[in-house]
């Protein structure tokens, strides 16, 4: 019961921190994820995710904190997020703390955090602007271990980026 309390304090906690960003090809790379509990999932990584992951880990390593690994299922949670923003034109954290328990108990994580970004024309532009944000920042340098990322484009195409960060 405690764990549960400290659990849900947590969530709401990285919610409250959580704020989303505005304005500022796609060749695919497979990988199969961890096998956690029965949970592989596989995503395909286009170059602009691979970017933007490179982007934060050579980021963090330059400040002297650990890189992060990707985790598939992290990422498809992640593209799941742009799908809603995009049905419902919006750019938001809907739906994070069911995010953050999903993954929560899928994984094992600890501590879940999340950045949104929308219609930036780059991977470095959206990756400057997260580093310009306090709270976007504070993820990119948070207590982690792994990371999943999705960024999709709506029929304008207008990017829609999810990048949540986890503990495990």
């Amino acid at each position: 019961m405690k764990a549960k309390l400290l659990r849900v304090l947590l969530l709401v906690a990285t919610v409250h921190i959580l704020s989303s960003c505005s304005p500022e090809s796609l060749n695919s790379v497979s990988a199969t994820t961890i096998n956690s509990e029965n949970k592989v999932s596989n995503y395909s990584y286009t170059t602009s995710e691979i970017e933007i992951m490179a982007l934060i880990n050579n980021y963090r390593l330059s400040i002297g904190l650990n890189e992060l690994k990707e985790i598939n299922y992290v990422s498809t949670q992640s593209e799941d997020h742009n799908n809603y923003m995009i049905a419902n034109n919006v750019v938001n954290h809907d739906g994070f703390v069911s995010r953050s328990e999903n993954i929560m108990k899928v994984l094992g994580a600890k501590l879940v955090g999340e950045n949104v970004a929308y219609n930036f024309s780059t991977s470095q532009a959206v990756f400057n602007a997260w580093i310009l944000s306090p709270e976007h920042k504070k993820n990119i340098e948070g207590n982690y271990t792994n990371f999943g990322i999705s960024i999709r484009e709506n029929a304008k195409g207008q990017k829609y980026y999810t990048n949540i960060f986890v503990r495990i």
